[in-house]
């Protein structure tokens, strides 16, 4: 599905990233600096034999300067993506590829810098082309962070074009599936904290490497997530973190719409709900 609504979360990153600019000092206009710091460029890559439609946003940034994956972090600013002007394209999802952990002022980032392809995934509405149209709200941080907003647009061909090697590397460099890393199991332990709710996870899983960092989302991205507390004994990795509603109230947490990724040595595992 398309998302053309920025969630509030979304708008209050944006609006942190808009202090972040007023207070440090520039030497000339911020959209200036972020055209500068980022640029897009379609890739229409090609279509394959079910009819799904396979593309990409490559994104390159200049020296120093980085941007964000769909769960930044509390340092991060989350990307916003608006597919509305796109025509003959049902449904869109992008195909992540292994982010990485920043620590900067003693705070947690996850992203991206130089360079990072963002292969899309298109069901076509109907055979022929697909003529996409993106507009993208980017966070990207160096000294100071600033809001980007990159438009792009093309014509996807309905068929004779052949599979884009570069789309295709960055599709191998996905996270694993749960299956695929040897995960066992995953529990999840939940207890009231006010308004707040502390979650415990647990998971049975083989080392993925050195210094295992761990992203919890939910569901509903009105809930806020707090950086989780990661450790490891033997084959069991626990990661503890705080949940709380945007508006302070309290809310129902649905553990099956829960989804952790374990990062560590450029790799990373893709993990979907856990139970009680």
């Amino acid at each position: 599905m398309f998302d053309r609504t920025p969630s509030r979360t979304a708008r209050i990153a944006r609006a942190l990233a808009v202090l972040c600019l007023v207070a440090a000092p520039v030497a000339r206009p911020a959209p200036a600096m972020a055209e500068e710091a980022i640029s897009a460029e379609l890739r229409p890559g090609w279509r394959r034999p079910d009819g799904t439609h396979v593309a990409a946003l490559e994104l390159r940034l200049a020296p120093g300067w980085k941007t964000y994956w769909r769960a930044p972090g509390d340092a991060g600013i989350p990307p916003v993506f608006d597919w509305s002007g796109s025509r003959n394209a049902r449904t869109l999802s992008i195909a992540w590829p292994v982010p990485h952990v920043f620590r900067q002022s003693g705070m947690r980032s996850v992203g991206y810098s130089d360079r990072v392809v963002l292969p899309l995934m298109i069901s076509p509405g109907a055979p022929g082309d697909v003529e996409l149209s993106a507009e993208m709200q980017l966070g990207v941080c160096k000294d100071i962070c600033l809001p980007a907003t990159l438009r792009i647009s093309g014509t996807l061909p309905g068929a004779g074009a052949r599979p884009d090697p570069v789309i295709a590397a960055a599709l191998a460099s996905r996270p694993f599936s749960a299956s695929e890393a040897g995960v066992r199991g995953v529990t999840c332990r939940v207890a009231q904290d006010g308004h707040a709710l502390r979650l415990t996870a647990e998971i049975e899983m083989p080392t993925l490497g050195r210094d295992e960092e761990t992203v919890i989302e939910a569901r509903n991205p009105e809930v806020w997530v707090a950086e989780p507390d990661t450790r490891r004994a033997g084959g069991t990795l626990t990661a503890e973190t705080r949940l709380e509603h945007v508006d302070g109230r309290p809310f129902a947490l649905d553990r099956s719409g829960l989804r952790i990724t374990v990062i560590a040595d450029g790799q990373a595992v893709d993990i979907h709900g856990c139970t009680g």
